[in-house]
Protein backbone atom coordinates (compact mmCIF):
# COMPACT_ATOMS: atom_id res chain seq x y z
CA UNK A 1 0.00 0.00 0.00
CA UNK A 2 1.14 3.46 -0.96
CA UNK A 3 0.40 6.73 0.74
CA UNK A 4 1.42 9.54 -1.63
CA UNK A 5 0.30 13.20 -2.69
CA UNK A 6 2.55 13.01 -5.94
CA UNK A 7 3.89 9.85 -7.37
CA UNK A 8 7.49 11.90 -8.66
CA UNK A 9 10.04 9.84 -10.60
CA UNK A 10 11.94 8.74 -6.98
CA UNK A 11 7.97 7.77 -5.67
CA UNK A 12 7.57 5.66 -9.32
CA UNK A 13 11.42 4.17 -9.26
CA UNK A 14 10.96 2.89 -5.39
CA UNK A 15 7.99 1.21 -6.50
CA UNK A 16 9.42 -0.29 -9.37
CA UNK A 17 12.33 -1.50 -7.87
CA UNK A 18 10.59 -3.22 -4.99
CA UNK A 19 8.30 -4.55 -7.46
CA UNK A 20 11.14 -5.79 -9.37
CA UNK A 21 12.75 -7.17 -6.22
CA UNK A 22 9.89 -8.73 -4.77
CA UNK A 23 7.78 -10.86 -7.99
CA UNK A 24 4.16 -11.58 -6.66
CA UNK A 25 3.56 -8.26 -4.86
CA UNK A 26 0.00 -6.36 -5.26
CA UNK A 27 0.31 -2.73 -5.28
CA UNK A 28 -2.81 0.10 -4.76
CA UNK A 29 -0.95 3.56 -4.32
CA UNK A 30 -3.69 6.09 -3.22
CA UNK A 31 -2.44 9.69 -4.50
CA UNK A 32 -3.79 12.32 -2.31
CA UNK A 33 -4.78 15.00 -5.10
CA UNK A 34 -6.82 17.92 -2.88
CA UNK A 35 -9.08 20.48 -5.08
CA UNK A 36 -8.14 23.89 -3.55
CA UNK A 37 -10.95 26.37 -3.77
CA UNK A 38 -10.10 30.06 -5.00
CA UNK A 39 -10.56 31.67 -1.32
CA UNK A 40 -8.39 28.62 -0.40
CA UNK A 41 -5.70 29.52 -3.37
CA UNK A 42 -5.61 33.27 -2.36
CA UNK A 43 -5.18 32.84 1.04
CA UNK A 44 -2.29 30.73 0.55
CA UNK A 45 -0.51 33.22 -1.68
CA UNK A 46 -1.21 35.90 0.71
CA UNK A 47 0.52 33.76 3.47
CA UNK A 48 4.03 33.30 1.31
CA UNK A 49 3.87 36.55 0.30
CA UNK A 50 4.14 37.66 3.78
CA UNK A 51 6.32 35.00 4.99
CA UNK A 52 8.97 35.65 1.51
CA UNK A 53 8.54 39.39 0.59
CA UNK A 54 9.22 40.42 -2.42
CA UNK A 55 10.87 37.34 -3.53
CA UNK A 56 7.86 35.36 -4.02
CA UNK A 57 6.43 38.02 -6.57
CA UNK A 58 8.45 36.94 -9.45
CA UNK A 59 9.01 33.59 -8.18
CA UNK A 60 5.62 33.09 -8.81
CA UNK A 61 5.43 35.11 -12.09
CA UNK A 62 8.42 32.55 -13.36
CA UNK A 63 6.58 29.26 -11.99
CA UNK A 64 3.34 30.21 -14.00
CA UNK A 65 5.21 31.04 -17.31
CA UNK A 66 7.08 28.12 -16.94
CA UNK A 67 3.60 26.18 -16.81
CA UNK A 68 1.52 28.17 -19.79
CA UNK A 69 4.94 28.39 -22.21
CA UNK A 70 7.54 25.94 -21.00
CA UNK A 71 8.35 23.82 -23.71
CA UNK A 72 7.02 20.00 -24.21
CA UNK A 73 9.56 17.81 -23.80
CA UNK A 74 10.45 15.07 -26.06
CA UNK A 75 8.79 12.05 -24.90
CA UNK A 76 10.75 8.78 -22.69
CA UNK A 77 10.64 6.03 -25.59
CA UNK A 78 9.91 2.44 -24.18
CA UNK A 79 13.20 1.34 -25.70
CA UNK A 80 14.85 4.41 -24.01
CA UNK A 81 16.81 3.84 -20.22
CA UNK A 82 14.37 4.69 -17.59
CA UNK A 83 10.85 3.77 -19.17
CA UNK A 84 10.14 1.61 -16.38
CA UNK A 85 10.13 4.86 -13.92
CA UNK A 86 8.21 6.65 -15.78
CA UNK A 87 4.49 7.08 -15.08
CA UNK A 88 3.08 5.13 -18.22
CA UNK A 89 5.79 2.38 -17.16
CA UNK A 90 4.12 2.21 -13.61
CA UNK A 91 0.66 2.68 -15.08
CA UNK A 92 1.54 -0.45 -17.28
CA UNK A 93 2.44 -2.59 -14.50
CA UNK A 94 -0.50 -5.15 -14.21
CA UNK A 95 -0.41 -5.64 -10.35
CA UNK A 96 -0.54 -2.09 -9.45
CA UNK A 97 -3.86 0.38 -9.32
CA UNK A 98 -3.68 3.84 -8.83
CA UNK A 99 -6.54 5.56 -6.98
CA UNK A 100 -6.79 9.39 -7.36
CA UNK A 101 -8.68 11.21 -4.30
CA UNK A 102 -9.07 14.96 -3.19
CA UNK A 103 -8.93 13.67 0.41
CA UNK A 104 -6.27 10.62 1.73
CA UNK A 105 -8.55 10.47 5.14
CA UNK A 106 -11.89 10.62 3.18
CA UNK A 107 -14.25 7.84 4.40
CA UNK A 108 -14.22 6.53 0.96
CA UNK A 109 -10.79 6.52 0.75
CA UNK A 110 -9.88 4.83 3.65
CA UNK A 111 -12.58 1.88 2.68
CA UNK A 112 -10.46 1.33 -0.09
CA UNK A 113 -7.53 0.97 1.78
CA UNK A 114 -9.36 -1.67 3.81
CA UNK A 115 -10.61 -2.89 1.09
CA UNK A 116 -7.65 -3.85 -0.21
CA UNK A 117 -6.64 -5.10 3.22
CA UNK A 118 -2.87 -4.33 2.74
CA UNK A 119 0.26 -6.05 4.40
CA UNK A 120 2.40 -3.31 4.71
CA UNK A 121 2.19 0.61 3.90
CA UNK A 122 4.63 3.04 2.41
CA UNK A 123 4.76 6.65 2.80
CA UNK A 124 6.43 7.83 0.57
CA UNK A 125 6.12 11.78 -0.82
CA UNK A 126 2.75 11.99 1.32
CA UNK A 127 0.74 14.10 3.39
CA UNK A 128 0.61 13.75 7.07
CA UNK A 129 -0.97 10.28 8.03
CA UNK A 130 -3.47 9.69 10.53
CA UNK A 131 -4.07 7.11 12.84
CA UNK A 132 -7.28 5.43 11.05
CA UNK A 133 -4.82 5.50 7.84
CA UNK A 134 -1.69 4.38 8.94
CA UNK A 135 -3.01 1.72 11.13
CA UNK A 136 -4.65 0.04 8.40
CA UNK A 137 -1.77 -2.59 6.92
CA UNK A 138 -0.93 -5.64 8.67
CA UNK A 139 2.00 -4.59 9.37
CA UNK A 140 2.13 -1.17 9.69
CA UNK A 141 3.38 1.95 7.51
CA UNK A 142 6.89 3.08 7.31
CA UNK A 143 7.77 6.04 5.75
CA UNK A 144 10.70 7.66 3.53
CA UNK A 145 12.36 10.79 5.53
CA UNK A 146 15.34 11.88 3.40
CA UNK A 147 16.69 13.77 6.61
CA UNK A 148 18.91 11.91 9.34
CA UNK A 149 16.91 11.22 12.85
CA UNK A 150 15.64 12.55 15.19
CA UNK A 151 18.33 15.98 14.23
CA UNK A 152 16.43 16.77 11.05
CA UNK A 153 12.52 15.88 11.26
CA UNK A 154 10.59 18.16 8.56
CA UNK A 155 11.44 19.17 5.80
CA UNK A 156 13.02 20.02 3.10
CA UNK A 157 15.87 16.84 2.60
CA UNK A 158 19.24 18.10 2.64
CA UNK A 159 18.75 21.77 2.99
CA UNK A 160 18.61 22.52 6.42
CA UNK A 161 21.86 20.22 6.48
CA UNK A 162 23.68 22.36 4.48
CA UNK A 163 22.52 25.42 6.14
CA UNK A 164 23.98 23.97 9.44
CA UNK A 165 27.15 22.81 7.14
CA UNK A 166 27.08 19.81 8.15
CA UNK A 167 29.60 17.29 6.29
CA UNK A 168 27.23 14.55 5.65
CA UNK A 169 22.99 14.08 5.16
CA UNK A 170 21.34 11.80 6.02
CA UNK A 171 17.93 9.50 4.98
CA UNK A 172 16.34 7.09 7.36
CA UNK A 173 12.83 4.67 7.18
CA UNK A 174 11.14 5.42 10.59
CA UNK A 175 7.74 3.32 11.43
CA UNK A 176 4.68 6.13 11.10
CA UNK A 177 3.16 7.00 14.09
CA UNK A 178 0.99 9.84 15.18
CA UNK A 179 3.68 12.29 15.36
CA UNK A 180 5.86 14.18 12.57
CA UNK A 181 9.27 11.53 11.91
CA UNK A 182 9.20 9.74 15.48
CA UNK A 183 8.74 6.57 15.04
CA UNK A 184 11.27 3.81 15.48
CA UNK A 185 13.76 3.61 13.45
CA UNK A 186 14.03 1.12 10.54
CA UNK A 187 16.97 1.44 8.04
CA UNK A 188 19.41 4.74 8.40
CA UNK A 189 22.55 5.80 6.22
CA UNK A 190 24.43 9.45 5.60
CA UNK A 191 25.34 10.54 2.35
CA UNK A 192 28.90 12.13 2.98
CA UNK A 193 29.07 15.88 1.68
CA UNK A 194 31.61 17.00 -2.03
CA UNK A 195 33.66 20.15 -2.03
CA UNK A 196 31.27 21.79 -4.38
CA UNK A 197 27.61 19.98 -3.28
CA UNK A 198 24.61 21.62 -3.91
CA UNK A 199 21.57 21.51 -2.52
CA UNK A 200 19.51 20.21 -5.41
CA UNK A 201 23.01 17.57 -6.05
CA UNK A 202 22.43 16.36 -2.18
CA UNK A 203 18.80 15.79 -2.99
CA UNK A 204 19.37 13.66 -6.15
CA UNK A 205 22.07 11.06 -4.40
CA UNK A 206 19.06 11.32 -1.52
CA UNK A 207 16.62 10.28 -4.16
CA UNK A 208 18.78 7.06 -5.20
CA UNK A 209 19.85 6.06 -1.42
CA UNK A 210 16.15 6.29 -0.15
CA UNK A 211 14.80 3.70 -3.32
CA UNK A 212 17.51 1.39 -2.18
CA UNK A 213 17.07 2.08 1.58
CA UNK A 214 13.03 1.66 1.56
CA UNK A 215 13.56 -1.58 -1.11
CA UNK A 216 15.41 -3.36 1.92
CA UNK A 217 13.01 -1.91 4.39
CA UNK A 218 10.08 -3.70 3.05
CA UNK A 219 12.32 -6.82 1.82
CA UNK A 220 13.28 -7.04 5.73
CA UNK A 221 9.57 -6.55 7.11
CA UNK A 222 7.60 -8.68 4.68
CA UNK A 223 9.77 -11.26 5.80
CA UNK A 224 9.01 -10.80 9.26
CA UNK A 225 12.06 -8.58 10.67
CA UNK A 226 12.87 -4.78 10.17
CA UNK A 227 10.63 -3.61 12.96
CA UNK A 228 13.49 -1.03 13.95
CA UNK A 229 14.65 0.87 17.43
CA UNK A 230 13.20 3.58 19.37
CA UNK A 231 14.86 7.12 18.21
CA UNK A 232 17.43 8.73 20.52
CA UNK A 233 15.78 11.13 22.25
CA UNK A 234 15.88 14.76 21.26
CA UNK A 235 15.74 16.36 18.04
CA UNK A 236 14.50 19.31 16.08
CA UNK A 237 12.02 19.58 13.46
CA UNK A 238 12.64 21.97 10.42
CA UNK A 239 9.91 23.74 8.60
CA UNK A 240 9.73 24.82 4.92
CA UNK A 241 12.74 27.62 4.10
CA UNK A 242 11.74 30.98 3.18
CA UNK A 243 13.18 32.40 -0.43
CA UNK A 244 14.99 34.55 1.24
CA UNK A 245 17.37 31.70 3.18
CA UNK A 246 17.49 29.31 0.04
CA UNK A 247 18.71 32.67 -1.68
CA UNK A 248 21.27 33.32 1.10
CA UNK A 249 22.46 29.41 0.76
CA UNK A 250 22.38 29.34 -2.49
CA UNK A 251 25.10 32.36 -2.63
CA UNK A 252 26.89 30.31 0.34
CA UNK A 253 27.36 27.80 -1.64
CA UNK A 254 28.22 29.22 -4.75
CA UNK A 255 30.84 30.94 -3.09
CA UNK A 256 32.94 27.96 -3.09
CA UNK A 257 32.94 27.27 -6.68
CA UNK A 258 36.51 28.64 -8.70
CA UNK A 259 36.41 31.64 -11.18
CA UNK A 260 35.39 31.16 -14.24
CA UNK A 261 35.37 33.76 -16.78
CA UNK A 262 34.27 37.49 -16.20
CA UNK A 263 30.40 38.36 -15.87
CA UNK A 264 30.89 40.20 -18.66
CA UNK A 265 32.22 37.70 -21.03
CA UNK A 266 29.71 35.45 -19.39
CA UNK A 267 26.53 37.27 -19.91
CA UNK A 268 27.99 37.80 -23.91
CA UNK A 269 28.71 33.97 -24.26
CA UNK A 270 25.17 33.09 -23.01
CA UNK A 271 23.19 35.70 -24.34
CA UNK A 272 24.76 34.81 -28.16
CA UNK A 273 24.18 31.19 -27.20
CA UNK A 274 20.71 31.97 -26.49
CA UNK A 275 19.87 34.09 -29.43
CA UNK A 276 21.12 31.01 -31.42
CA UNK A 277 18.70 28.95 -30.08
CA UNK A 278 15.49 30.70 -30.19
CA UNK A 279 16.50 31.25 -33.87
CA UNK A 280 16.59 27.91 -34.09
CA UNK A 281 13.25 27.20 -32.69
CA UNK A 282 12.01 30.13 -34.95
CA UNK A 283 13.14 28.33 -37.88
CA UNK A 284 16.52 29.05 -38.93
CA UNK A 285 17.05 25.10 -38.31
CA UNK A 286 16.04 24.88 -42.09
CA UNK A 287 18.94 26.58 -43.40
CA UNK A 288 21.23 24.63 -41.88
CA UNK A 289 22.17 21.21 -42.78
CA UNK A 290 20.80 18.09 -41.02
CA UNK A 291 22.89 17.11 -38.42
CA UNK A 292 23.57 14.70 -35.15
CA UNK A 293 25.69 15.81 -32.57
CA UNK A 294 27.12 13.67 -30.05
CA UNK A 295 28.59 14.96 -26.52
CA UNK A 296 31.01 13.66 -24.43
CA UNK A 297 31.38 13.83 -20.55
CA UNK A 298 33.86 12.00 -18.63
CA UNK A 299 33.06 12.48 -15.11
CA UNK A 300 29.98 13.45 -12.99
CA UNK A 301 31.12 14.61 -9.73
CA UNK A 302 31.00 17.71 -6.92
CA UNK A 303 34.63 16.96 -5.91
CA UNK A 304 36.56 18.48 -8.28
CA UNK A 305 36.11 21.43 -11.00
CA UNK A 306 37.90 20.78 -14.23
CA UNK A 307 37.71 20.43 -18.01
CA UNK A 308 37.04 16.15 -17.08
CA UNK A 309 34.02 16.78 -14.74
CA UNK A 310 30.47 18.24 -15.03
CA UNK A 311 28.67 19.28 -11.32
CA UNK A 312 25.57 16.49 -10.50
CA UNK A 313 23.20 19.03 -10.22
CA UNK A 314 24.78 20.77 -13.58
CA UNK A 315 24.60 17.28 -15.57
CA UNK A 316 20.71 17.01 -14.39
CA UNK A 317 19.96 20.58 -15.71
CA UNK A 318 21.51 19.28 -18.82
CA UNK A 319 19.81 16.21 -19.19
CA UNK A 320 16.43 18.43 -18.35
CA UNK A 321 17.41 20.69 -21.01
CA UNK A 322 18.22 17.82 -23.62
CA UNK A 323 15.03 16.10 -22.85
CA UNK A 324 13.43 19.26 -23.37
CA UNK A 325 14.99 21.17 -26.07
CA UNK A 326 16.30 18.30 -28.26
CA UNK A 327 15.75 14.54 -29.62
CA UNK A 328 18.02 11.97 -27.35
CA UNK A 329 18.69 9.25 -29.20
CA UNK A 330 20.74 5.99 -28.85
CA UNK A 331 24.24 5.91 -30.41
CA UNK A 332 22.65 2.77 -32.10
CA UNK A 333 20.97 5.30 -33.83
CA UNK A 334 23.65 7.54 -34.71
CA UNK A 335 25.57 4.53 -36.44
CA UNK A 336 22.30 3.83 -38.51
CA UNK A 337 23.23 3.62 -42.44
CA UNK A 338 20.86 6.67 -43.66
CA UNK A 339 21.13 10.32 -44.06
CA UNK A 340 20.73 12.28 -41.39
CA UNK A 341 16.51 13.45 -40.68
CA UNK A 342 15.43 16.81 -40.60
CA UNK A 343 13.74 16.96 -37.26
CA UNK A 344 12.11 20.16 -35.44
CA UNK A 345 14.30 19.03 -32.28
CA UNK A 346 18.13 18.93 -32.47
CA UNK A 347 19.10 15.26 -32.75
CA UNK A 348 21.67 14.76 -29.50
CA UNK A 349 23.30 11.06 -28.08
CA UNK A 350 25.55 11.26 -24.93
CA UNK A 351 28.40 9.49 -24.65
CA UNK A 352 30.96 9.11 -21.87
CA UNK A 353 35.02 7.87 -21.68
CA UNK A 354 37.22 5.93 -19.46
CA UNK A 355 34.95 3.96 -16.83
CA UNK A 356 35.42 6.31 -13.43
CA UNK A 357 32.73 4.77 -10.64
CA UNK A 358 30.82 8.06 -10.79
CA UNK A 359 29.68 7.42 -13.93
CA UNK A 360 27.32 4.50 -12.56
CA UNK A 361 26.75 6.06 -9.20
CA UNK A 362 26.07 9.73 -10.42
CA UNK A 363 25.73 10.02 -14.38
CA UNK A 364 23.25 6.99 -14.90
CA UNK A 365 20.78 7.70 -11.86
CA UNK A 366 20.48 10.99 -14.04
CA UNK A 367 20.33 9.75 -17.02
CA UNK A 368 17.39 7.26 -16.07
CA UNK A 369 15.83 9.82 -14.46
CA UNK A 370 15.44 11.88 -17.51
CA UNK A 371 15.25 8.45 -20.07
CA UNK A 372 18.39 9.72 -21.40
CA UNK A 373 19.96 7.25 -24.06
CA UNK A 374 23.81 6.63 -23.50
CA UNK A 375 27.28 4.80 -24.23
CA UNK A 376 29.97 4.07 -21.71
CA UNK A 377 33.67 3.38 -23.28
CA UNK A 378 35.72 1.47 -20.77
CA UNK A 379 39.00 0.87 -20.34
CA UNK A 380 39.23 -2.44 -19.98
CA UNK A 381 42.73 -3.09 -18.34
CA UNK A 382 41.91 -0.02 -15.82
CA UNK A 383 38.28 -0.56 -14.69
CA UNK A 384 37.80 -3.10 -12.21
CA UNK A 385 41.43 -1.94 -10.29
CA UNK A 386 43.20 0.57 -8.44
CA UNK A 387 45.27 1.49 -11.18
CA UNK A 388 45.48 5.30 -12.30
CA UNK A 389 44.31 6.58 -15.97
CA UNK A 390 47.60 8.22 -17.52
CA UNK A 391 46.12 11.48 -17.86
CA UNK A 392 45.27 11.32 -14.04
CA UNK A 393 48.67 10.70 -13.48
CA UNK A 394 50.16 13.17 -15.62
CA UNK A 395 47.52 16.08 -13.57
CA UNK A 396 48.64 14.79 -10.02
CA UNK A 397 45.28 13.22 -8.99
CA UNK A 398 44.97 10.45 -6.22
CA UNK A 399 43.97 7.58 -7.88
CA UNK A 400 39.86 8.08 -9.06
CA UNK A 401 37.60 5.13 -8.26
CA UNK A 402 36.52 3.25 -11.69
CA UNK A 403 33.44 0.97 -12.14
CA UNK A 404 33.97 -2.98 -11.39
CA UNK A 405 31.97 -5.59 -14.54
CA UNK A 406 29.30 -6.22 -12.06
CA UNK A 407 27.94 -2.10 -12.40
CA UNK A 408 29.08 -2.04 -15.88
CA UNK A 409 26.99 -5.08 -16.76
CA UNK A 410 24.29 -3.23 -14.62
CA UNK A 411 24.64 -0.30 -17.24
CA UNK A 412 24.02 -3.13 -19.88
CA UNK A 413 21.14 -4.42 -18.04
CA UNK A 414 19.37 -0.76 -17.60
CA UNK A 415 19.84 -0.63 -21.64
CA UNK A 416 22.72 1.48 -21.97
CA UNK A 417 25.52 1.12 -24.80
CA UNK A 418 29.01 -0.60 -23.41
CA UNK A 419 32.24 0.03 -25.41
CA UNK A 420 36.01 -0.23 -26.09
CA UNK A 421 38.42 2.70 -24.77
CA UNK A 422 41.04 0.75 -24.82
CA UNK A 423 42.81 -1.58 -22.36
CA UNK A 424 45.43 0.88 -21.23
CA UNK A 425 44.16 4.19 -22.23
CA UNK A 426 46.82 4.27 -24.98
CA UNK A 427 47.66 7.04 -27.68
CA UNK A 428 46.81 4.81 -30.68
CA UNK A 429 48.61 7.32 -33.16
CA UNK A 430 52.21 6.87 -31.17
CA UNK A 431 52.16 3.54 -30.17
CA UNK A 432 53.28 0.54 -32.60
CA UNK A 433 51.34 -1.45 -35.11
CA UNK A 434 51.68 -4.39 -33.02
CA UNK A 435 50.82 -2.48 -29.39
CA UNK A 436 47.89 -1.15 -30.98
CA UNK A 437 46.60 -4.35 -32.43
CA UNK A 438 47.22 -6.10 -28.84
CA UNK A 439 45.12 -3.48 -26.98
CA UNK A 440 41.91 -3.39 -29.75
CA UNK A 441 42.16 -7.49 -29.46
CA UNK A 442 42.73 -7.56 -25.84
CA UNK A 443 39.61 -5.33 -25.60
CA UNK A 444 37.12 -6.71 -27.59
CA UNK A 445 38.11 -10.32 -25.69
CA UNK A 446 37.96 -8.64 -22.37
CA UNK A 447 34.10 -6.90 -23.20
CA UNK A 448 33.11 -10.67 -24.55
CA UNK A 449 34.52 -12.22 -21.83
CA UNK A 450 32.67 -9.74 -19.18
CA UNK A 451 29.51 -9.05 -20.49
CA UNK A 452 29.16 -11.15 -23.79
CA UNK A 453 29.19 -7.98 -26.36
CA UNK A 454 30.42 -9.11 -29.99
CA UNK A 455 31.37 -6.23 -32.14
CA UNK A 456 31.83 -3.59 -30.07
CA UNK A 457 32.14 -0.11 -30.45
CA UNK A 458 35.36 1.60 -30.13
CA UNK A 459 36.24 5.45 -28.78
CA UNK A 460 39.99 5.99 -29.02
CA UNK A 461 41.42 7.62 -26.11
CA UNK A 462 42.40 11.12 -25.91
CA UNK A 463 40.22 12.03 -29.29
CA UNK A 464 42.19 14.06 -31.17
CA UNK A 465 42.65 13.91 -34.90
CA UNK A 466 46.74 13.56 -34.11
CA UNK A 467 45.88 10.67 -31.62
CA UNK A 468 44.25 8.34 -34.46
CA UNK A 469 45.85 7.43 -38.16
CA UNK A 470 44.73 6.33 -41.17
CA UNK A 471 46.57 2.75 -40.57
CA UNK A 472 45.57 2.45 -37.22
CA UNK A 473 41.80 3.37 -38.66
CA UNK A 474 42.25 0.35 -40.34
CA UNK A 475 43.76 -1.80 -38.06
CA UNK A 476 40.59 -0.50 -35.54
CA UNK A 477 37.95 -2.39 -38.90
CA UNK A 478 40.24 -5.66 -38.82
CA UNK A 479 40.05 -6.35 -35.06
CA UNK A 480 36.41 -6.53 -35.85
CA UNK A 481 35.13 -3.18 -34.31
CA UNK A 482 32.15 -1.51 -35.59
CA UNK A 483 32.47 2.16 -35.67
CA UNK A 484 34.86 4.62 -34.24
CA UNK A 485 35.10 7.98 -32.06
CA UNK A 486 37.02 10.77 -32.22
CA UNK A 487 36.91 13.81 -29.02
CA UNK A 488 38.14 16.91 -31.11
CA UNK A 489 34.65 18.65 -31.35
CA UNK A 490 32.30 19.06 -34.62
CA UNK A 491 28.96 17.89 -35.27
CA UNK A 492 28.02 14.89 -37.83
CA UNK A 493 26.77 16.95 -40.95
CA UNK A 494 24.42 15.38 -43.65
CA UNK A 495 25.28 11.34 -43.12
CA UNK A 496 27.72 9.99 -40.45
CA UNK A 497 30.75 8.73 -41.05
CA UNK A 498 30.93 5.06 -38.79
CA UNK A 499 34.81 5.35 -38.48
CA UNK A 500 34.99 9.29 -37.78
CA UNK A 501 31.81 9.83 -35.49
CA UNK A 502 32.84 13.51 -34.07
CA UNK A 503 32.19 14.52 -30.66
CA UNK A 504 31.82 17.99 -28.91
CA UNK A 505 33.10 17.22 -25.15
CA UNK A 506 31.61 19.13 -22.11
CA UNK A 507 32.89 20.38 -19.26
CA UNK A 508 31.71 22.39 -15.68
CA UNK A 509 32.55 25.55 -17.52
CA UNK A 510 29.79 25.09 -20.01
CA UNK A 511 26.45 27.58 -18.88
CA UNK A 512 23.17 26.16 -19.61
CA UNK A 513 23.00 28.21 -22.79
CA UNK A 514 26.29 27.13 -23.87
CA UNK A 515 25.43 23.51 -23.12
CA UNK A 516 22.40 24.06 -25.81
CA UNK A 517 23.96 25.87 -28.11
CA UNK A 518 26.72 23.18 -28.14
CA UNK A 519 23.67 20.41 -28.84
CA UNK A 520 22.69 22.43 -31.86
CA UNK A 521 25.85 21.48 -33.48
CA UNK A 522 27.15 25.12 -34.72
CA UNK A 523 29.41 25.63 -31.57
Amino acid sequence: MVYTSDPTYSVRKGIAEINAAMPGLQWLILCHVPAKPLRQLLRNQWRNLRANGWRWIPYQIGDIWQRLFGAAGHPVRAQDPGYAYTAAGLAALPNVTIRRCQSIHADDAIQAVRAFAPTLGLSLAAPILREPLFSLPERGTINLHKGRLPDYRGMPPAFWELWNDEPAVGCSIHSVDAKLDTGALVKAATLPRQKFASVKAMQLQLDELGVALMREAVIERLQGAGQGLPQPAGGRTYRKPTLGQISTLDRRLQALEPATTSAAKRIVRNTLATTAHAAWRAGARGLLAPRITVVLFHRITDEVRDNLTVGIAQFDRQMALLRRHCQPISLHEVLADAPVPRTGKPLVAVTFDDGYLDNHSHAAPILLRHGIPAAFFVSTGIVHTTRPFPHDVRRGNAPIPTMNWDQIRQLREWGFTVGSHSVNHIDCAAESEDTVRQELLQSKADLKREIDLDAPIFAYPYGGRQHMSAPRLALVKQCGYSACLSAYGGSNIGRVDPFNVLRQGIHWEFSDQAFLLACLGIR
